[in-house]
């Protein structure tokens, strides 16, 4: 294969791994405090309309992104008092956020828009633009350097930079901050947390609107970074290939940020492969199997080579504060 096919792949799983991400550390945070969060499809699908809506009508990318973030946060609220107030059950209420995200974001499209549920395209600055690193271009023609700097590199937009900062950043917040030691300890054992006078609720609640926050990032990535404007379930169950990822990494942030590059790769190489024909033959593989080629491999993957995978010992399970 030619090395600039080769680095135009690597570049495209970059792109294609970075909600991937954001969603696989939003669950990360959630899963790490025993709330189990079903729902970051819908809080990304959610985000994703906000952003694009909000720079439709205005014409701006960060009060786009700020109102992702904020309609996140807003979702992910639902599902903390449904599960941590209300002590409800959390695999439920986080499939009653996806099915609230999927429709509302269809109804009020076509109310707001009346366009199919789509936003209109993105207006001039409303939609996060490519950055280019200094030399970019002049350095591109230099062997094997010039396209890893100038592709792999360069020319991605700001969210795609921000999702792998976020991951150093995770680790230090979990294993080097009081927060991130009473997090793990909140997911693990919330009564001996609850002992020592510490609010479960509240550091619940914490968590859960991290979560929020990353999960509109994610979502913001997809319709004014990614795209141009909002299309019905433009997410298409990244969220629940986020959670594969999470699971495969073990609940740990350096892991899922290599899971979540393999789903990504995955997913850059069956957008490669669609239209190529068996070596040696003249037959063309079904497109339809193409694309379903990352949630096969990803089924693979989670059944036959994690391991055993052990969650939060608390997870899934609402605390009641002892008299």
């Amino acid at each position: 294969m030619d090395y600039e096919i080769i680095v135009s792949t690597l570049a495209a799983t970059v792109r294609l791994t970075t909600p991937l991400l954001f969603a696989c550390l939003a669950g990360l945070y959630s899963e790490r405090s025993g709330v189990f969060d079903i729902g970051l499809e819908g809080k990304m699908l959610a985000g994703a309309f906000g952003a694009a809506a909000v720079s439709v009508l205005t014409g701006s990318v960060w009060l786009g992104l700020l109102a992702a973030i904020a309609v996140s946060i807003l979702m992910a609220m639902l599902h903390a008092v449904a599960s941590i107030t209300l002590k409800g059950n959390q695999i439920i209420s986080g499939v009653a956020i996806n099915f609230l995200a999927q429709g509302l974001t269809a109804v009020l499209g076509l109310a707001w828009f009346h366009q199919g549920g789509r936003t209109p395209p993105l207006p001039p600055g409303g939609r996060f633009e490519a950055i280019d690193w200094p030399w970019a271009d002049q350095i591109h023609s230099v062997p094997i350097v010039g396209p890893l700097y100038a592709t792999l590199l360069s020319g991605h937009n700001i969210l795609v930079y921000l999702a792998f900062l976020c991951v150093p950043l995770t680790y230090w917040v979990l294993y080097r901050t009081r927060f991130g030691l009473r997090l793990r300890a909140v997911g693990e054992n919330p009564k001996a947390v609850d002992t020592a006078g510490i609010s479960v609720t509240l550091l619940r609640y914490r968590a859960l609107i991290i979560t929020g926050v990353l999960c509109g990032l994610a979502g913001a990535y997809f319709s004014i970074a990614q795209g141009n404007g909002f299309i019905n379930n433009m997410t298409a169950g990244k969220g629940f290939i986020a959670l594969a990822a999470l699971i495969f990494a073990k609940w740990r942030p350096v892991p899922a940020m290599f899971a979540t590059l393999l789903f990504g790769f995955l997913d850059a190489l069956q957008i490669r492969l669609q239209g190529a024909v068996l070596p040696g033959t003249s037959w063309q593989i079904p497109v339809q199997f193409i694309q379903a080629l990352p949630y096969i491999l990803t089924c693979v993957l989670l059944a036959g080579f994690i391991g055993k995978a052990i969650g939060p010992k608390a997870g899934g399970v609402p605390y009641t504060k002892e008299r």
